[in-house]
């Protein structure tokens, strides 16, 4: 039994309902490629949301590894922020875990003023100097946490994150029609650009035991596929 895995199953599972109840699921041209033993891909539209993607690799009984990723795009005439969350731990820690409001406009927006009202309770967060690709996109609120493995800090991980997930999904279906459509596929384009530069992601999929092109096409064309 690992505390941490079954922590992070449960935010997973918070997604996925979360995500049933609130929009329909889609099968995106090329995704059925994704989803293999091992390694799951589901997406969501909504009313509220434009896009919402949860993608897992679970590799606990080869690699002792699992990962997560979760993003949810608003609408494009929407100002209001992406909902980003990743993750990987082992079976005794979470070595990252990674969450953000990323800003869609200029202006700073009210609901990432309240994530980060949110993000300052946890005292333990440890702040990290991020690289030029992650400054482009995320705020100075964004959790960057490694190293989790006790008790209490893994239920505050899971409090924020069903929190969060229930806050977003709230309160940004009240936002749509707040922006410009054009504006809203430059921000979210450019939010996608500068995910792909992450040399983590690729590299983290790979050494899950996930096959090197596969995981080329799915960075590039589903993970965060440009608008046209």
């Amino acid at each position: 039994m690992s505390e941490v895995w079954d922590t992070l199953v449960k935010i997973q599972d918070r997604l996925i309902e979360r995500f049933d109840a609130t929009g329909t699921e889609v099968e995106e041209p090329g995704m059925d490629r994704f989803n293999q033993p091992g390694w799951i891909n589901r997406v969501w539209n909504s009313e509220k949301y434009r896009r919402a993607h949860v993608d897992v690799v679970d590799a606990r009984d080869t690699k002792g590894l699992w990962m997560m990723h979760c993003c949810v795009f608003p609408h494009l005439d929407n100002d209001g922020p992406i909902f980003g969350l990743d993750v990987i731990a082992g079976k005794n820690k979470i070595t990252g875990y990674f969450h953000d409001y990323s800003p869609t406009s200029l202006e700073y927006h009210e609901m990432i003023d309240a994530f980060g009202d949110e993000v300052a309770k946890l005292e333990w967060r440890k702040p990290r100097e991020l690289p030029e690709w992650a400054k482009a996109i995320f705020t100075e609120h964004m959790v960057a946490a490694g190293n989790v493995n006790s008790t209490e800090e893994l239920e505050q991980l899971m409090e924020l994150s069903f929190d969060s997930i229930d806050n977003y999904l709230e309160y940004i279906g009240a936002y749509n029609g707040t922006g410009k459509e054009e504006a809203g596929k430059a921000a979210q384009n450019r939010y996608a650009h500068f995910q792909k530069q992450n040399p983590h992601t690729p590299k983290t999929m790979t050494s899950l035991g996930l096959d090197e092109e596969d995981v080329r096409v799915f960075v590039q064309e589903c993970l965060f596929p440009d608008i046209e």
